[in-house]
């Protein structure tokens, strides 16, 4: 992995971290609190300024109530991560509402892959 890619995947995890606390209504405050540390430490991992360990995960995992596994997948670029977070996605929806995304997407895949 070199050094953009490393970047790019910690700035993600950062935002899902965001994405997590903001979902389950949670201030930064509150998450500081909670795991004993500051309020900016809490920013920069949101902001992907600084990593948090396995421990901090797994401790943040714990509070929105999530896997650990969650919160580095939807950070992730790998296909198989993407596509699990499509079905995701796509299990809130009803059989009508699924079928016009899908004609949505395969039009912008037919789209994209013209380029």
């Amino acid at each position: 992995m070199d050094e953009r890619q490393r970047l790019t995947l910690v700035k993600a995890v950062g935002q899902a971290i965001a994405s997590r606390r903001v979902s389950v209504g949670l201030s930064q405050e509150k998450i500081a609190e909670t795991l004993g540390i500051s309020r900016e430490a809490v920013s920069r991992m949101e902001t992907g300024v600084a990593v948090p360990s396995v421990v901090r995960l797994a401790e943040l995992a714990e509070i929105f109530q999530c896997g650990i596994e969650d919160l580095l997948t939807e950070a992730s670029n790998r296909k198989v991560d993407q596509a699990r977070k499509i079905l995701e996605l796509l299990d809130e929806l009803a059989d009508e509402q699924r079928e016009l995304l899908m004609s949505v997407i395969k039009q912008l895949v037919e789209g994209l892959s013209k380029k």
